[in-house]
């Protein structure tokens, strides 16, 4: 009888520790889901309903009131211009969204579309296409979207359009290495049998069972593309003044840090929470849907 109590309560234990790392893991993955998910769903919030929060608009010059730290009536201060900083931050989102999701598709899009043309056709193509995009992977993203960018001339267009170009390998590199292992599975091959067009079978077929990592890294990236495109700004590569892009409005605000901190640091959590909510929520779905992809 003791014998089984004591083999009871071993196999309780040992239960109990199997389940733990699997409760902890459900548990962060829950609480990354939930952060990240609804700092997000903050940020487009703000973005959309933009004027039934704020009765000033991003560019009204108000001079009695310049450089007035937060109050009541200003809840992020004035910068010296007189202009609201609550207003200028809140349109700031709607610009960091446009170029974050529009730097992403720019990238998705055609690296998408190579990395599956590449991986169902192989051949000396996929061969040569490989090697440049592995050439292209090995410059540093911001260096080479910093020469693209100088190169075209600094706006917020041609930041959208540096950033979407660097931001293509990573793209091309997932959807070939999941087009490779799709393409000779049984639904592909049965596909072909019955004479499917070959971009039929891709967009039908190959291309849904690689949605779970590649809305993770789309995820993932827009993060990224938005941290990216305020490092452009705020170096004076990226959106110009009077935009209240948050990278610009950072780098307006670090001549005022001893006097008027408060211009640097709306901005700079308006960065911070945008950018830990989509690496959140990426890592979240990661988590459920892609959990073995190694995706970073």
């Amino acid at each position: 009888m003791e014998l089984q109590v004591e083999r009871i309560q071993q196999d309780t234990i040992q239960a109990s520790e199997r389940r733990g790392p699997g409760r902890r893991r459900r548990r962060r993955l829950r609480l990354n889901l939930i952060l990240g998910g609804g700092l997000v769903a903050l940020l487009i919030l703000a973005a959309t309903l933009v004027p039934l929060l704020t009765p000033y608009a991003p560019d009204t010059i108000m001079s009695a009131i310049r450089l007035q730290p937060p109050s009541l009536a200003h809840p992020f201060g004035t910068d010296h211009f007189g202009r609201d900083m609550f207003s200028r931050v809140l349109y700031g989102s709607r610009i960091a969204l446009q170029m974050s999701l529009l730097s992403v598709l720019l990238a998705a899009v055609p690296g998408i579309w190579l990395g599956m043309l590449a991986g169902y056709h192989r051949g000396w193509g996929e061969q040569v296409l490989s090697r440049v995009m592995d050439a292209w992977l090995a410059f540093p993203g911001l260096l080479l979207a910093i020469v693209l960018v100088a190169r075209m001339g600094p706006s917020l267009n041609t930041t959208v359009v540096a950033l979407g170009v660097v931001g293509i390998p990573s793209f091309y590199r997932l959807a070939r290495s999941g087009t490779i292992s799709a393409r000779h599975a049984l639904y592909v091959e049965a596909a072909r049998a019955v004479g499917v067009h070959h971009s039929r079978i891709l967009l039908r077929h190959i291309l849904p069972n690689m949605a779970s990592p590649l809305i993770v890294l789309l995820t993932l990236r827009i993060g990224t593309m938005l941290l990216a495109a305020g490092g452009l700004s705020f170096i004076g590569l990226g959106a110009q003044p009077p935009l209240p892009e948050w990278g610009a409005l950072l780098a307006s605000g670090r001549d005022y840090l001893d006097s008027a901190w408060w211009l640097a640091l709306a901005p700079g959590m308006a960065f911070t929470l945008s950018v830990m909510g989509f690496n959140l929520l990426g890592d979240g779905l990661r988590d459920v849907l892609a959990p073995d992809t190694g995706i970073a």
